[in-house]
């Protein structure tokens, strides 16, 4: 190819990455806000076999997609709220036949649903008690993915991605939900928050990097969240 071509072949791909950038902050980042600053009627009125979960249905097709391709051993989830996504993970592990899952919140449900592929554990996810408790149930099982939905706040995630980093086997991936909040596009007065903890963690942790490929259906909770463990 002539030097004139590949020129050219820079100069074509430039343009459009600039337009898929244009056609973002025209069309995705809009509907994002809409879809999102319309919870009560979308993904806070979502629900997994009658229990409410509160996450974009794009992205738990994502999360099944990753469970067949990594078949994790052990999943683990800082944040249950009602239970809702831990089920649908113990779920798709009982399709799988393979796997199961820890599910950690400081306040656990009154009724959380059962399933026998799913443990809750009490308490906070940062708590030297609860890491040793979620390695201890892990056993040196592999794969482990890892997914925080727990405290949204900047100092909680990176102390979170400090602890769990280690966890994740090379392969899989540690995903850091809500990223978008704190104007990524949504909740712009929200305050330092998930995407800026991926930010510091990224900067000093060259295991992992960001999977932008998860964020295929343009509209994700979790942008630059899914981190994908390489080393």
């Amino acid at each position: 190819m002539s030097f004139s071509s590949r020129l050219g072949s820079r100069v074509a791909g430039a343009a459009r990455q600039s337009l898929s950038r244009l056609k973002r902050k025209a069309v995705v980042e809009p509907f994002h806000r809409l879809y999102y600053n319309s919870g009560a009627s979308t993904w806070s009125n979502t629900y997994w076999r009658g229990v409410p979960l509160q996450k974009c249905p794009l992205d738990l097709w994502v999360y099944q997609e990753l469970l067949v391709e990594i078949r994790p051993a052990m999943i683990v989830e800082c944040g249950t709220a009602f239970g809702g996504s831990a089920h649908f993970l113990a779920s798709m592990c009982e399709l799988l036949e393979h796997g199961e899952v820890i599910s950690i919140d400081i306040v656990p449900p009154e009724n959380p649903p059962i399933h026998e592929r799913l443990t809750y554990l009490g308490g906070s996810s940062t708590a030297p008690e609860i890491v040793n408790a979620v390695k201890h149930q892990i056993g040196g099982r592999e794969p482990v993915l890892v997914l925080l939905d727990s405290d949204h706040s900047r100092a909680h995630v990176l102390e979170e991605l400090r602890l769990y980093a280690p966890l994740v086997t090379p392969g899989s991936y540690l995903i850091v939900e809500d990223t978008n909040v704190n104007g990524h596009p949504v909740v712009c007065g929200f305050g330092p928050g998930p995407w800026e903890a991926v930010e510091t963690f990224m900067a000093t942790n060259p295991d992992f990097e960001i999977d932008r490929s998860r964020e295929k259906h343009l509209l994700t909770f979790n942008p630059n969240g899914y981190l994908r463990r390489i080393g």
